[in-house]
């Protein structure tokens, strides 16, 4: 690696470096919880997949970590990936190449670990592009008025409602067993996206509720809904938060997280949220540009819908990541791709899919059909960035029909999206 004079890079591998590693994270991610506080939680550090670059003298200078993710859904499959996380440069050491390397090192790395793809949320959107990162799917932010009207759901009104306070022990197993079950919602198609807490480390990072990290709200609380049976169709995460404007309520619920396995559950979780005493809105997001919420609100609008990206998508391996993901229509169509930092992705690739059906990709030498470069190709790796609308941006290149059947092909008809940043 092409580091610094005076550098070098080193693995984290175990949290006996935390308290100086969140001080470096400080600089780069300013923060008002004390680091007492910090080091007191869990900090979702991914330690044996993290490297530093720090001084001879052992100050951090910048950083990275991974998530390794064995189960990550893309349109018809799951698939490992290597979700980039934590990556930060200390301000003293910016505009020295050293974001660049490590990028570099993250993608041998993930290469190594035959993971064909890699993702990210970003902390600012201008960033990752320039890496061949390709923005993959939106978030939707809600503000909810209580008392909103939803449309009839057949059947919400038979299910039954828990509500207690969270309890990690107790419930995390709950969430995630129902989290999980919603990726492969709806039956045979699944959402492209919805990462789970699939390793221990995520796990604890998400089902802790520590005082420091509330923001001076109340403690979590949870809503489980059940059918006839008893079954569990879904749950909500959320707090409160305490607000009076001249003697009148103006409280807001603040929703984690909420997961419906089937229209009803969505319908009967919503009811109870947007009719807890005292509270003037429910503030919810991210949430999937699809998600059930939105078609289920009379006036959506008076929701205040806002949108932003969320997962970001970088292709690594190019023949494989091609090949493990499924197409929504049949496909015929030979790509010229370039690819700055990874040659191996660059030239022409003709793609032969089935309706619903995994491609065979092979490197060809004739004529291309489309020209794109690997940053599109990830945009429209889950399915919910068009083909055609970044053609329609210059981003895309080639004639009307082949453009038309591989916008359809490489689309989904779920929305890609997940309800957390990682």
């Amino acid at each position: 690696m092409a580091l610094p004079a005076g550098t070098r890079l080193v693995a984290l591998d175990t949290a006996d470096r935390l308290e100086e590693v969140l001080r470096f994270d400080a600089w780069t991610f300013p923060t008002g919880t004390p680091l007492a506080d910090r080091v007191a939680t869990e900090s979702g550090i991914p330690w044996g997949r993290a490297w530093a670059v720090e001084t001879l003298d052992g100050d951090l200078r910048a950083m990275y970590g991974c998530h390794g993710l064995r189960r990550f859904p893309v349109p018809g499959a799951v698939v490992p990936v290597g979700w980039l996380t934590w990556v930060g440069v200390h301000p003293v050491a910016r505009r020295q190449g050293i974001l660049r390397e490590l990028i570099s090192h993250h993608f041998a790395d993930c290469l190594a670990r035959g993971e064909a793809v890699s993702g990210l949320n970003a902390a600012e959107a201008a960033i990752y592009g320039r890496f061949g990162y390709g923005q993959a799917s939106t978030q939707v932010s809600l503000t909810v008025p209580r008392g909103a009207a939803l449309r009839d759901v057949a059947g919400s009104s038979e299910l039954s409602l828990e509500m207690r306070e969270w309890d990690p022990e107790r419930d995390g197993p709950v969430v995630e067993a129902l989290h999980a079950a919603y990726a492969q919602l709806p039956a045979g198609l699944g959402r492209p996206g919805w990462a789970t807490w699939e390793t221990p480390t995520l796990r604890k990072y998400v089902d802790q509720d520590p005082p420091a990290l509330r923001g001076g709200q109340e403690p979590q609380r949870l809503v489980l809904v059940r059918d006839g049976a008893g079954e569990l169709r879904g749950y909500a995460r959320f707090r409160r938060k305490p607000e009076w404007q001249l003697n009148v309520p103006r409280s807001s619920v603040q929703l984690r997280d909420i997961v419906a396995l089937d229209p009803a559950a969505a319908h009967r979780l919503w009811s109870v949220l947007l009719d807890l005493d005292l509270m003037a809105t429910v503030a919810a997001g991210p949430l999937a540009s699809d998600d059930p919420i939105l078609s289920l609100l009379v006036d959506a609008r008076a929701a205040l819908p806002t949108t932003n990206d969320m997962q970001w998508i970088r292709i690594l391996d190019l023949p494989r990541a091609l090949a493990e993901r499924r197409y929504a229509a049949p496909v015929d169509v030979v790509l010229e791709v370039t690819d700055a930092l990874i040659p191996a992705n660059a030239g022409r690739w003709r793609v032969v899919a089935d309706a619903f059906g995994h491609a065979a990709v092979t490197r060809v030498d004739t004529e291309q059909d489309l020209r794109l470069d690997i940053r599109e190709l990830g945009s429209a790796h889950l399915g919910s960035t068009s083909l055609a609308a970044l053609a329609q941006a210059g981003l895309v290149r080639g004639t009307a029909e082949p453009l038309a059947r591989a916008a359809v092909a490489w689309s989904w008809p779920v929305a890609a999206g997940v309800d957390w940043v990682f």
